[in-house]
């Protein structure tokens, strides 16, 4: 990735010597047209295309987005009504990440949710506990969570 990301500088700044101009913008000019070429040549690399990870993570920021939209609804919803008809709840999710950072961006997007507080992990890192204010289904939130968050914190690191 490092290599990619460094060979789209050089034929950036090679494109900005060719059109003889040293401004910004023959520099972003290159820099898309030394795009285009290193993807291009992105079978010669051992690594992906640089610019997917970049991708997946703007994924995952608008999964939380549209997450914490959801779930500040739910719980407007829950505060605003006049009954308290809440279903509040502890489960285990068994988790798919296995590495430090991964776990803790997943109990980090899962804690900012309104709702919902990661509250342990377990020592040999197979669960994390959480609790939720509202799930009238458990299987269906861990559910949920797997495939918003955890499949595409996946997808990011590997």
């Amino acid at each position: 990735m490092a290599q990619q990301l460094l060979l789209n500088f050089i034929l950036a700044f090679v494109w900005m010597f060719l059109v003889d101009a040293f401004d910004v913008s023959s520099f972003i000019i290159g820099y898309v047209i030394g795009l285009g070429i290193v993807f291009a040549l992105r079978r010669y690399f051992s690594t992906t295309f640089y610019v997917m990870p970049l991708l997946t993570i703007g994924k995952l920021a608008l999964i939380f987005i549209k997450e914490l939209l959801l779930a500040n609804w739910a719980v407007l919803k829950i505060v605003l009504s006049p009954s308290l008809n809440m279903k509040p709840c502890i489960f285990a999710l068994p988790l798919e990440v296995k590495k430090d950072w991964e776990i803790t961006l997943l109990s980090s997007l899962i804690t900012l949710t309104p709702g919902t507080f990661v509250m342990d992990v377990s020592d040999d890192k197979q669960l994390i506990y959480i609790h939720t204010i509202d799930a009238p289904d458990v299987d269906e939130a861990v559910r949920q969570i797997k495939t918003s968050f955890e499949r595409t914190i996946l997808e990011v690191s590997r």
